[in-house]
């Protein structure tokens, strides 16, 4: 018997009912020769780790836009803080942590630079040209690890793992327990560090958090962490189902609806969003003009069938914040003439 085949055989005697199976996938897009050694949703997550786009993640804002100093969340940070969330959780439900982990690690992978600010932005261009386009960094995602990994030809990643992180922040829900777990990790994730961070800047403090709520899910970042994987795994054993309690659930509401007030939307931490978001849609209006810039594999993209402006949100969102800044720089603000 094969390693691999001898790690699904652990799965079946192990796993809850409700868990997701490696020897269950839908499969792939493009079929492929099993490996000997590791199944499926392992194989997944190897190809997400070592994917360029998940090593961009280190260099693009989770909330403060490029922020100055060692210990602010990352899009990186926060993608690996989702899995160790989500494996907890995962492990405790007798779950496939395998899955989890893949959907987790390549659930941000099609985000964009300076976060939701360069979302919002890439949106907008891309309807200017085409009312019935969109862009969203979910679907973006699933892109990614299906089109533009490997120079066109993807990761070609199971279905399930594809499906969880397409409907990670949607109002569809995913097909699998471990996709929901991850979904849940995500939300919680965000709040957690989101406030650790608010906290470290300065926006906010401890003791603003209204006491109706703390009540409920604690007086510290660290102790709502707690209680919100707690919570989730003592609401979900033993069921064809992961969701909090109502209790939890009305609270994590009320606490998300503080976030944006206090730290979302706040001045203070957001003031460069609207300079991002111009930096954004300035290079999307450069390269819709500019195709021969693009790099070449953005360009075989186009040449396949791709609309123009779809290949420019492809190649712009792909960017870290730096790099976008670079190209910005390189493009509109003059240099000093000095003699060669």
């Amino acid at each position: 018997m094969l390693i691999r085949e001898q790690l699904e055989q652990i799965e079946k005697e192990n796993l809850s009912p409700y868990a997701t199976l490696s020897v269950n996938t839908k499969g792939r897009s493009k079929e492929e020769p099993q490996c000997d050694i590791r199944p499926v949703f392992q194989r997944d997550r190897d190809r997400i780790i070592h994917s360029k786009s998940f090593r961009r993640l280190k260099d693009k804002t989770q909330v403060f836009l490029t922020p100055e100093g060692d210990h602010y969340r990352t899009r990186l940070t926060h993608t690996l803080e989702v899995s160790q969330t989500a494996r907890t959780i995962a492990k405790a439900l007798k779950l496939n942590e395998e899955l989890v982990e893949a959907i987790a690690l390549g659930h941000d992978l099609g985000h964009t630079p300076f976060g939701h600010a360069g979302e919002r932005a890439l949106d907008r261009a891309i309807k200017s040209v085409n009312p019935n386009e969109s862009f969203e960094h979910n679907v973006q995602s699933v892109k990614t690890v299906e089109v533009l990994e490997k120079d066109g030809k993807g990761l070609n990643l199971t279905f399930e793992v594809k499906d969880g992180i397409l409907n990670h922040q949607t109002d569809s829900m995913p097909s699998t327990l471990e996709g929901k777990v991850v979904r849940l990790s995500d939300k919680i994730a965000y709040i957690h560090h989101d406030m650790d961070d608010a906290i470290r800047g300065g926006i906010i403090k401890e003791s603003d958090v209204p006491k109706d709520i703390a009540e409920v899910i604690g007086y510290t970042t660290a102790k709502r962490l707690d209680n919100f994987i707690h919570d989730i795994v003592n609401n979900s054993i033993g069921k064809n189902d992961v969701t909090m309690t109502a209790e939890v659930d009305k609270a994590f509401h009320a606490m998300r609806a503080f976030m944006f007030e206090a730290v979302y939307t706040n001045p203070s931490a957001k003031a460069e969003e609207a300079k991002a978001e111009a930096l954004v849609e300035t290079l999307f209006r450069h390269y819709m003009k500019y195709i021969d810039q693009l790099p070449q594999e953005y360009i075989n993209l186009y040449e396949n069938g791709e609309t123009l402006e779809r290949v420019v949100c492809d190649y712009v969102g792909s960017m870290t914040d730096h790099f976008a800044i670079r190209q910005y720089e390189d493009m509109y603000i003059p240099k000093s003439w000095h003699k060669i």
